[in-house]
């Protein structure tokens, strides 16, 4: 593994992109643009709010701010920020059929189900909001068979949220039977071969529903989900030229035939979806544009699309700084721990992946250290559980050794480790949530990475020990010089536990 040789700040606060190390092969050319294209990029200071709040405390030199004032209303969705550290924000996402906490992490269940659990499972978890897909809805079993049996919540026996994704992904995943116009985008049906034209107007029509009614009696119509996304132009961020330029603008005239289709913006919360590639200047049009039409949500879309890392977070960092800060935001396609906690530190609220899912389907545990892959002949006879530090179902029930017999024979082993992979990124947003309210968001990221780029972070975790240890034992700031040498060689700044001193110390 190749460990990155970052500043002690890039972990603490993830706070600006001008702060953070670019990658070598960028050309000057390409970092003046960025920098020329967004000046005013979060350049306030650690203490400083977009929106005013004030600082009540402060730790490691990042700010917890009482955020409760930072609100945005409207009759379908509420989003209070309850705790922030730096860009980072917990808030309470209140919704018609749940009242979530974010930063939150939902499993896709693209065709009204998480492939081998049930819904009460779900619920038990502590799962908030389930992701399904339009496009898919729509093919099988049809939104108008959802409509009769009284919306996507009902057929589905789903209590909680629903946030249906418009079917602008199936562009890129779909794309060898898609044929994208200015209408729409007409898909070549993987059921039977027919030919069926997805519009902006179909998407929302799809998602929301048509019946003129009251919103207690008609909101399960359709499909009716909490959340509706637009149909955006999505390409994937790999590619380079015109066509991003050309996704991106079609992306901000279709959100104008969404919005007009939309007839109940007061039941239904319609979120855009911000794209532009990895070019900073056409992600800043899209997100402007968006935000003059003062949208309930907004969605940061065309990642994890097979771009680098280093690309990929400079694009949220961006996104978030720009976008409102009393409105949600949506990371899509996210599902990868590491990303999610970067996301959060980045001021992003929402997530979701099929990866938890699909990763358990070929026999991979999530657990702190990273991945345990129980098909490994390691595992046929260890009789620990997945994660000793989980507190699911299956840990406390099962051992690896159980798992291991089932993973690649018997459907029990998936969903097995399906339970566990979602109870593990479900706990994560709710410990992400507490860390930011409690201003522990630093140590909780520094913990969790340490495990996965251990040698550099566990050096962090060494020098808060170092300097804590030292802090005890001379409460004075008198540590001897030689001590204060000694860690100058070894590379721990331990200034911030030392007074001046004289020569005469031993």
């Amino acid at each position: 593994m190749r460990l990155l040789s970052l500043p002690r700040e890039t972990v603490h606060s993830l706070a600006t992109i001008s702060d953070l190390p670019r990658p070598s092969s960028q050309s000057p050319a390409s970092v003046l643009r960025f920098g020329a294209a967004y000046p005013d990029l979060d350049r306030r200071t650690p203490y400083e709010s977009r929106t005013g709040t004030r600082v009540v405390s402060r730790r490691h030199g990042v700010t917890n701010r009482l955020a409760a004032t930072t609100c945005s209303n409207s009759m379908a969705l509420r989003f209070e920020i309850l705790g922030r550290f730096n860009r980072a924000r917990a808030a309470q996402l209140t919704l018609p059929h749940f009242i979530s906490q974010t930063p939150l992490f939902m499993p896709v269940g693209t065709k009204g189900t998480i492939k081998g659990l049930t819904t009460s499972q779900l619920e038990e978890i502590g799962c908030q909001i389930i992701l399904g897909n339009t496009y898919h809805l729509e093919l099988q079993p049809t939104s108008e068979l959802i409509d009769e049996l009284g919306g996507l919540h009902k057929f589905m026996n789903w209590p909680r949220a629903l946030l249906t994704d418009s079917g602008g992904f199936q562009m890129v995943s779909l794309l060898h039977l898609a044929d994208i116009t200015e209408n729409g985008v007409t898909f070549q049906s993987p059921v039977d071969g027919k030919p069926m034209l997805l519009t902006p107007e179909d998407s929302i029509q799809i998602q929301v529903g048509t019946s003129l009614c009251d919103f207690a009696s008609c909101r399960e119509n359709r499909i009716g989900a909490d959340i509706i996304m637009a149909l955006d132009d999505v390409v994937r961020t790999t590619i380079t030229g015109p066509r991003i330029e050309e996704a991106m603008y079609r992306t901000l005239r279709w959100i104008d035939r969404c919005i007009a289709a939309h007839k109940r913006p007061n039941e239904q919360n319609l979120f855009g979806i911000v794209q532009g590639g990895l070019d900073p200047v056409l992600r800043d049009i899209c997100v402007k544009g968006l935000v003059e039409r003062n949208l309930p949500g907004y969605a940061i879309g065309g990642l994890s699309g097979g771009e680098d890392k280093d690309s990929f977070w400079r694009v949220v960092a961006q996104c978030t700084a720009a976008l409102p800060e009393d409105k949600p935001r949506y990371v899509m396609g996210v599902g990868y721990p590491l990303d999610i906690v970067v996301c959060s530190a980045l001021g992003a609220d929402m997530y979701d992946c099929v990866y938890p899912t699909r990763t358990a389907r070929f026999g991979t545990a999530l657990v702190p250290e990273g991945i345990l892959k129980l098909t490994h002949r390691a595992m046929a006879d260890d009789t620990r559980p997945v994660d000793p530090t989980c507190a699911c179902m299956v840990c406390k029930t099962y051992t690896r050794a159980y798992i291991h017999c089932l993973v690649t024979k018997d459907a029990m082993g998936s969903q097995l480790l399906s339970y566990h992979n979602l109870y593990y990124m479900l706990k994560l947003s709710r410990d992400l949530h507490s860390s930011i309210i409690k201003g522990q968001l630093p140590e909780y990221v520094c913990l969790f990475l340490s495990l996965d780029i251990a040698f550099y972070l566990l050096s962090v975790l060494f020098h808060w020990f170092v300097c804590g240890f030292l802090q005890k034992m001379f409460p004075k700031g008198d540590v001897p010089e030689w001590v204060c040498n000694a860690m100058e060689v070894a590379g721990i700044d331990i200034s911030s536990c030392c007074a001046p001193f004289s020569s005469s110390q031993d």
